[in-house]
């Protein structure tokens, strides 16, 4: 809960959450998505990722466009102030790394990060955008 608090201090300049950071990058990865493929992703049903992606595409981050193979979906992909706002997220998740670093030493935080990607797989997660490649 402390990091998910630092989290939030650090991320609340730019105006978004972590779930939103998460999206973010997620676009970034996955290059253009649509919502079912975003929620697919994130193990959320569409419903959800819309309300998540909503205040993303208010806010100008993310855009929207008709998918030219289905009409009845759309593609969502990062605007130029999305990508510029990424930039930001991954200062600030270094920010965090850094915390964790100076915490418990460099050599205990790569352990910690190489166990938490390993639980995270055994467990069948990925990372969205990565299709099976871990990380």
């Amino acid at each position: 809960h402390l990091l998910d608090d630092r989290l939030r201090e650090l991320l609340a300049p730019l105006g978004i959450h972590a779930g939103q950071a998460r999206i973010i990058h997620g676009i970034h990865r996955m290059g253009e998505a649509s919502q079912r493929q975003l929620a697919d992703q994130f193990n959320v049903t569409p419903a959800s990722m819309s309300q998540m992606t909503k205040r993303l595409i208010n806010n100008g981050f993310i855009k929207v466009r008709p998918d030219p193979s289905d009409k009845r979906s759309s593609l969502v992909s990062l605007t130029s102030e999305g990508e510029m706002l990424l930039n930001q997220i991954i200062e600030v998740w270094k920010k965090v790394d850094d915390i964790i670093i100076d915490a418990i030493g460099a050599r205990n935080a790569e352990q910690l990060f190489s166990q938490s990607l390993k639980l995270r797989d055994t467990l069948g997660g990925k990372a969205p955008g990565t299709k099976d490649v871990p990380r």
